[in-house]
């Protein structure tokens, strides 16, 4: 019970970068200095991916960066930031001096991020003095895991947190490398009432190296289009981890397959049952 009082505490007071934990923002452009919580604009992102293979395993290479600005605010800004399974290589820093982190979920096990396709831990570290404007960058590496037969990656857009009246747009810019040879490329965003929406991209070559670009765009007050799913094929198999969540949408095809076998199966049955 402790422990779960405290876990409540900090969720109310640490602000979320880029994981899904609410928090409150100023509703107006000239907030007080004394507000109770931060005002975070992050009017640009950018994410860049490498997909490799790293002996005869496929990996995802994240570096992130987050230029920021916190007005009236001159406390310390402690942070969140989810992990997919098996990450490692994390490296945070503030205008390029490191920050210290360490693993939220190991002191609080119920602290899980959920995402489309599984719950994920979370680390959290702390800016001590904040500037008003700053650039935050993360660097961390994680296995490529299969997904419905293809090998897919997910980056977190829980973008709700930075947009108020005060900060009406954001866009996400991504980038990925493809170190590997592959045979398809989606990308779909997955909004928290299960609602897909495909996103277009542009394919680029850069020396041996394909390069896919997209953004995606949250405005206020308005639905946004959720956590970004990437899957791709290749032509020759690659280990990879198999994920223990199975995404759950289906297509509509494979329920129509479903259905359409248990009709058969339920009139055969019949027409057995009638000829004893």
């Amino acid at each position: 019970m402790h422990n779960s009082r405290l876990l409540a505490t900090a969720a109310l007071s640490l602000l979320l970068l880029l994981a899904a934990i609410e928090i409150h923002v100023a509703n107006s452009e000239t907030s007080a200095p004394n507000q109770s919580s931060p005002l975070i604009v992050m009017p640009e992102e950018y994410i860049n991916y490498t997909i490799s293979d790293i002996d005869g395993n496929l990996w995802a290479i994240i570096d992130g960066v987050y230029p920021l600005h916190v007005p009236f605010w001159s406390g310390s800004l402690p942070l969140l930031y989810p992990t997919p399974p098996g990450t490692k290589n994390i490296s945070i820093s503030i205008d390029e001096t490191p920050l210290k982190w360490s693993n939220f979920t190991e002191i609080y096990p119920e602290a899980l991020h959920v995402t489309p396709i599984g719950n994920w831990t979370m680390i959290n570290c702390t800016i001590a003095s904040v500037p008003e404007h700053f650039t935050l960058k993360i660097h961390y590496e994680h296995p490529v895991v299969l997904i419905n037969g293809s090998y897919g990656f997910l980056y977190d857009l829980n973008i709700s947190p930075y947009l108020s009246p005060s900060s009406l747009k954001s866009t996400a810019h991504f980038t990925v490398h493809m170190d590997i040879n592959y045979t398809s490329f989606h990308v779909n965003a997955i909004a928290p009432d299960k609602t897909v929406t495909p996103i277009n991209f542009t394919v680029t070559r850069a020396d041996s190296t394909k390069m896919i670009t997209f953004e995606i765009i949250s405005e206020y007050s308005k639905p946004l289009l959720g956590d970004v799913l990437m899957t791709f094929d290749t032509s020759q198999p690659t280990s990879a981890v198999e994920f223990s969540y199975i995404l759950v949408i289906m297509p509509v095809v494979v329920i129509l397959t479903l259905i359409a076998r248990m009709a058969y199966k339920r009139k055969h049955s019949d027409m057995q049952s009638k000829t004893k």
